[in-house]
């Protein structure tokens, strides 16, 4: 059995002598001797026979030296010894405590000594010995003293014990307390588990008591400081200042730099004067380097940084000779629709716009020239220093095809183009690059009658055509279609000349009369009044009958055709003048020409 220690109501029933009162006892004069001196099991076996006076006194010691230690009541106990697995702690009682180390893993630094709160779990063991719980014990006295640090403000000791969604377990006080990620420090953590089973110092900053949540910070620690760094870095900003700093955080529009407690952005355009896709294309984390400061607001709390600012513009460092007419070679950076940005040189980048890269004027887009990451040459355009822009161009290193066109596309030869867009008055063709040619919707077909060229013919189609005017100083060429093959019309200004016979069926019928084909190029029109049969009715559709033309029209392509006529001696009359006056005249429209024939119109239309 350990021994016991004199507390002060030892030592003062020791000195209750007086000159008054009998000498003292050998249990008066030393009650610590006497205790561990005392055969307790001779005792319970009589083999030493006390007597009542002496058993009194002893028991009166015992009452007086030792705590009355109750299951729930939370006592004070010093550490005496400690072993590989187990602490021995003296709580002042008849034998000394047990409790595992595991219990003490908050605190590491446990040693010889220490003051610890423990509750008694078992009070004797099969060796005689107190089962004491420490962790128990911090329990009950828990939620005082987090109460007590959250009203406070004061700094706690917590045992980090892993990691949770969001954050850290924290044993605080017995207490498992929670601490979000973002509270862990004031810098981004990128490896959590490097705190676990660490002891740290936190603040209290928040508890429910509803649901027994606790929150604690080790971040509210180091801010204080941080602020009054900061303050001082602040003061002393200035533009133009070069400053050393930590990178942070890389983001896609930038890099957040650590100047000493405050925090500064490199916008990604600030990092390098070459194009680039993401920041860390230049920079790593916790990557010290050396940053200007372009600016900041009245506050100071924004802080806009520059790396590139340190080195030489690149178009200070560009070849002095380098002119206009010359040609460069660099790399394809950025297409837009309208161009392809080419970086001749690091940092210098000149436009190669879209109506550069073809002799084409058929305009299309940059990717159908050049793609990101091709080495490309071009001619020096413009060139300025000042303003720092250059233009490019492609086309340039190669032949202008209009420089002779006159001799690869007179009037009247014949081609086969591509078509390359439609408009909605004709069809523009590619005969090769760089030479197009425009075909007018009237000059596609000699017959049909077209509302938009798409009803004629798809983008990419190959067509034949004629050269119809060429106009070398506007870079323009009209061509057609239709004069590849012979106007049909040509033999039907006798085929079907006025006064001439023939037979057809009705095929529909339309406002003010009807139509018949005749073939595929024509269609005449028979007037309502000229569908009269001879015995008075008129035809319908379907009918077949003999027609007789009364007007053809080949610059108009207008045929109209009469069956009353074939029966009626007047209007049959008035047709055969009308033919020998055409015949003799040679003119396109003789109804218009023949007076006769024009009252016959009228007629007709109802006039």
């Amino acid at each position: 059995m350990a021994e016991e220690k004199n507390t002060p109501e030892v030592e003062e029933v020791a000195g209750m002598a007086t000159d008054s009162q009998p000498a003292p006892s050998e249990q008066q004069e030393n009650p610590e001797k006497f205790l561990k001196d005392f055969n307790w099991h001779n005792y319970e076996e009589g083999i030493d026979p006390i007597d009542d006076t002496k058993l009194e006194e002893f028991e009166k010691l015992v009452a007086e030296n030792f705590v009355d230690t109750l299951d729930d009541e939370v006592v004070e106990g010093t550490v005496i010894n400690i072993t590989d697995r187990d602490a021995i702690i003296d709580i002042n009682a008849k034998s000394e405590g047990v409790i595992s180390l595991n219990e003490f893993r908050y605190n590491p630094s446990l040693k010889e000594g220490d003051k610890v709160e423990v509750l008694i779990d078992v009070r004797e063991d099969s060796t005689g010995q107190l089962i004491l719980s420490h962790r128990k014990a911090r329990v009950i006295k828990a939620w005082d003293r987090v109460n007590a640090a959250h009203e406070e403000a004061t700094i706690v000791n917590g045992f980090v014990k892993c990691r949770t969604k969001g954050g850290m377990i924290v044993d605080v006080f017995g207490i498992e307390a929670f601490l979000p990620g973002s509270q862990i420090d004031v810098k981004p953590i990128r490896d959590y588990d490097a705190y676990v089973n660490k002891t740290m110092e936190f603040k209290v900053v928040k508890i429910n008591h509803e649901f027994k949540n606790v929150v604690v910070s080790h971040k509210a620690l180091i801010e204080a400081d941080i602020e009054e760094q900061k303050k001082e870095i602040i003061g002393q900003l200035e533009k133009g200042q070069v400053l050393e700093g930590t990178v942070k955080n890389i983001t896609s529009y930038g890099v957040f730099v650590d100047l000493g407690g405050v925090d500064g952005l490199v916008h990604i355009t600030d990092l390098s004067w070459s194009r680039i896709n993401h920041p860390n294309e230049i920079v790593e984390l916790d990557q010290k380097l050396n940053v200007v400061i372009l600016d900041f607001d009245e506050a100071k709390t924004r802080i806009q940084l520059g790396l590139k600012q340190l080195s030489k513009h690149p178009w200070e460092a560009l070849d002095e000779n380098l002119k206009v007419g010359d040609k460069v070679k660099g790399k394809v950076v950025v297409i837009a629709d309208y161009g392809a940005f080419i970086e001749v040189a690091e940092g210098v980048e000149g436009l190669i716009h879209v109506s550069e890269m073809s002799w084409s004027t058929h305009l299309r887009s940059a990717q159908d020239f050049v793609n990101v990451g091709d080495e490309v040459e071009a001619q020096i355009l413009t060139l300025d220093r000042e303003e720092r822009k250059m233009s490019l161009g492609i086309k340039q290193l190669t032949p202008d095809p209009w420089t002779d066109i006159t001799t690869k596309y007179p009037v009247g030869s014949r081609h086969n183009g591509i078509v390359r867009n439609f408009t909605n008055f004709g069809v523009f063709v590619e005969l090769e690059e760089g030479i197009d040619g425009l075909i007018y919707i009237s000059d596609l077909s000699w017959t049909k009658k077209i509302k938009h060229p798409s009803e004629f013919c798809n983008v990419g189609d190959k067509l034949d055509v004629v050269v119809l005017e060429l106009d070398v100083e506007g870079r323009k060429l009209s061509l057609g279609h239709k004069q590849t093959e012979d106007n049909p019309w040509d033999k039907y200004v006798t085929e079907f000349a006025v006064g001439t016979k023939h037979t057809a069926t009705i095929d529909e019928m339309v406002d003010k009369g009807a139509t018949i084909e005749f073939n595929e190029d024509i269609t005449a029109f028979v007037p309502t009044r000229h569908l009269e049969k001879e015995d008075g009715s008129k035809l319908g559709k379907g009918d077949e009958a003999e027609f007789i033309i009364i007007e053809f029209n080949k610059e108009f392509k207008r045929v109209v055709a009469s069956h009353m006529s074939i029966h009626k001696e007047d209007e049959a009359k008035i047709v055969k003048q009308a033919a020998k006056k055409s015949q003799e005249e040679n003119k396109p429209t003789l109804g218009d020409a023949n007076a006769d024939l024009q009252a016959l119109k009228d007629k007709m239309e109802g006039k």
